[in-house]
């Protein structure tokens, strides 16, 4: 582990960095696989394509798999997203500020913001979610895609990837705020596979 600006690192730190390393290693490799899905998708909306207007057919799941691969690509890729700040944000004061006081906004705006955010749709999504495995919901189109349960269990990813991620931010800020220095995300030029 890192022992960062402050000397060696107390217990709950050392603990606190090793979260802080699993979830990004999770939320990394969320990223690099939907990534491949991004090429997924192309390369199925390109066959559907192809079929419908070379071959002159067209296959309705076909259509519809390409873009329940994008809504995965959209709502799993959100926690590598959140970890590489890629996320739109006004950096006009962020990126003047230093470390500790983005550390600070950070684990706040995770706390009021965030959190409350993901309890409501998480509640939202949870009854969605159950209604369509319930009911073993399908495609509304003939000869479409089946258990759309599935599809809809990507909103709970999306909801447990956040979350991971927003405990990251506020386990970096309270290590950052301890002088722990070498745990601040630097948005402005982070590149995903810095180490973090």
């Amino acid at each position: 582990m890192t022992e960062g600006d402050a000397g060696p690192m107390p217990g709950w730190a050392r603990a606190a960095a090793g979260a802080v390393h699993a979830i990004d290693r999770i939320c990394r490799w969320s990223g690099y696989a939907v990534a491949w899905l991004a090429l997924g998708t192309v390369v199925l909306c390109f066959a559907t394509v192809y079929l419908r207007y070379a071959l002159g057919f067209g296959l309705i799941w076909l259509q519809e798999s390409y873009i329940w691969m994008h809504v995965a690509v959209i709502v799993l890729g959100a926690g590598y997203t959140m970890m590489s700040g890629g996320f739109v944000r006004v950096d006009v004061l962020y990126t003047r500020w230093s470390d500790r006081r983005r550390a600070v906004s950070d684990m706040v705006m995770t706390l009021v913001l965030l959190v409350p955010f993901l309890w409501v749709f998480g509640a939202g999504v949870w009854t969605f979610w159950t209604a369509s495995w319930a009911a073993d919901e399908g495609s509304l189109n003939p000869g479409g895609m089946a258990n759309y349960w599935i599809l809809k269990a990507t909103l709970l990813g999306f909801i447990a990837l956040i979350a991971l991620q927003g405990a990251a931010f506020v386990l970096r800020g309270l290590l950052v705020i301890a002088g722990h220095e070498g745990f601040a995300l630097d948005h402005g030029g982070h590149s995903a596979d810095q180490t973090l």
